[in-house]
């Protein structure tokens, strides 16, 4: 596995080392010891999994407060999406930035977000599935989120919004 630091500190691009052969190819995924190696959670307690039927479609910016933050460990597993996260640590030097990163059934590229970190993805093509690993269970009493046009993150969405959900469009434009 190749680990790859973004801009947002603690957050990193991982890729799969694949062996190959007349038959396909071998890689790993995840690695509790590598990742400790590389300083991520290496506490992964439950796997989600999303499939989107249109092109464009949102989901996110979610996140989840104390004491329930997580680390996420996010791959697309068919289609493509652009995977977005944004750093809400208020002591970080990158707090308020965000990344994103084209993910891709094909590339086998994954994105790890530390706790502290709001997520969300656009997807590229119709029928896309992601999936992703996550360091907390899902407490709906904690589940919070911003909104994926707020004007203080100014996220450049590659392609026209074609659906999202009602939640979604109510979060607050900032989460001070």
């Amino acid at each position: 596995m190749e680990f790859i630091e973004t801009a947002l500190k603690g957050a990193f691009l991982i890729r799969q080392k694949k062996i190959e052969d007349h038959r396909g190819y071998f890689a790993r995924a995840w690695c509790r010891q590598e990742s400790i190696k590389h300083g991520l959670n290496p506490n992964m307690l439950q796997l989600n999994t999303a499939f989107s039927f249109r092109r464009g479609t949102v989901r996110g910016m979610h996140y989840q407060e104390k004491p329930h933050e997580e680390a996420k460990l996010v791959r697309c597993t068919r289609g493509a999406i652009y995977d977005v996260i944004i750093d809400l640590r208020p002591d970080s030097p990158t707090c308020g930035q965000w990344h994103g990163e084209e993910l891709t059934g094909s590339n086998g590229t994954m994105l790890y977000a530390p706790e502290g970190f709001a997520h969300g993805y656009q997807t590229l093509l119709d029928d896309t599935e992601m999936c992703y690993l996550t360091s907390a269970l899902y407490s709906p009493e904690v589940a919070r989120g911003v909104r994926y046009d707020a004007a203080a993150f100014d996220i450049r969405w590659p392609l026209p919004v074609t659906a999202i959900s009602e939640q979604d469009r109510k979060w607050p434009d900032n989460w001070r």
